[in-house]
């Protein structure tokens, strides 16, 4: 299977919202938690221990925990992450969320390049260069009790390489709606991790409800 799945609702540990601004402003439980995009560090009894913020700033976690989307031991996901800072390099975790992290495939490797709308709220290039982070907004409804999910995936169609040195990849973001009722929007947010050596440009088009839509990102 060359496509990630999306559900439309997703889980949160301790059921915070995934949305960074949708905590409230003052003196209450929340109001000195920041929201990062992290590496989440897992270990053997698949319990997150650590973070690494796409900033730089690496915390271990005073309260470990665990979730339905960490499936593996011994390895890294990529989170939005809830935490108050407690003292130098520690941190207490009030939520996290899983981010899709997609990896580019050539184009020609991919028997099906669905390319359903899907609207795009900002992208952003990681401070660390690693990721390119997207918020896309997804369509999404219920036809039954049971949560269907969107499918993405990443087309790479072309890597030219400039006789000043530099490079530019040209991605496309393929996207199915795989049948779900378009009743109501809903942000997600996923990473595509970027080749090393970092590409100089970065070229991304995706079908919107608009028509084609075309971004260069530059580092």
């Amino acid at each position: 299977m060359n496509y990630i799945k999306l559900f439309p609702c997703f889980i949160l540990f301790l059921c915070l919202s995934c949305e960074a601004d949708s905590y409230e402003k003052g003196e209450g439980e929340y109001s000195l938690t920041q929201a990062d995009m992290a590496d989440l560090t897992v270990d053997q009894q698949k319990h997150a221990v650590s973070f690494l913020t796409d900033d730089g700033a690496g915390y271990q976690l005073t309260n470990p925990f665990t979730a339905q989307w960490i499936a593996t031991a011994d390895t890294t996901y990529r989170t939005i992450i809830y935490y108050n800072k407690v003292k130098e390099g520690f941190a207490e975790v009030k939520g996290a969320t899983h981010v899709v992290t997609l990896s580019p495939i050539p184009h020609w490797r991919l028997k099906a390049q669905p390319q359903d709308p899907v609207d795009i709220e900002s992208l952003w290039l990681a401070p660390n260069g690693r990721y390119l982070n997207v918020a896309l907004l997804l369509k999404t409804g219920r036809i039954s009790d049971e949560e269907l999910p969107h499918n993405v995936s990443l087309a790479q169609d072309t890597v030219i390489s400039h006789t000043n040195g530099c490079r530019t990849v040209h991605y496309r973001l393929l996207h199915s709606q795989n049948g779900i009722p378009q009743y109501y929007t809903n942000r997600r947010y996923i990473s595509i991790l970027l080749p090393q050596p970092q590409p100089d440009t970065i070229h991304l088009t995706l079908q919107t409800y608009n028509g084609p839509l075309h971004r260069t990102i530059s580092r």
